[in-house]
């Protein structure tokens, strides 16, 4: 499988760069925050070779890819026009506090 093919698929589905405000990954899932979620084609996407599934939930378009994530995240914030979509934080600041209290009450 092409990362650079699949990443430029998953761009294509989600409705191109100029839909993408901000883009970062976890362990398995490309995440999105698009301009306008309406303007993705999810089931184009799902259907792509490499893909698992899209989910949709809290403000976050996500797309599942697996254990590849960061080949494909490198993949897609190479393509022309992405470098300035690419997010440095990978963990919001909500999950860090999260985090923080689990830690603090185990």
């Amino acid at each position: 499988m092409s990362y650079q093919k699949l990443a430029k698929d998953i761009l294509d589905g989600v409705g191109g760069k100029e839909n993408v405000n901000a883009v970062w990954h976890c362990a398995t899932r490309l995440r999105f925050k698009l301009n306008d979620v309406s303007t993705a084609d999810t089931k184009k996407i799902e259907n792509t070779d490499g893909v698992i599934t899209v989910v949709n939930s809290a403000g976050q378009y996500q797309v599942v890819v697996g254990n590849s994530v960061a080949q494909v995240y490198d993949a897609l914030t190479s393509l022309p026009g992405m470098t300035l979509h690419a997010s440095t934080n990978n963990e919001s600041a909500s999950e860090k506090e999260l985090g923080n209290l689990i830690l603090s009450v185990s």
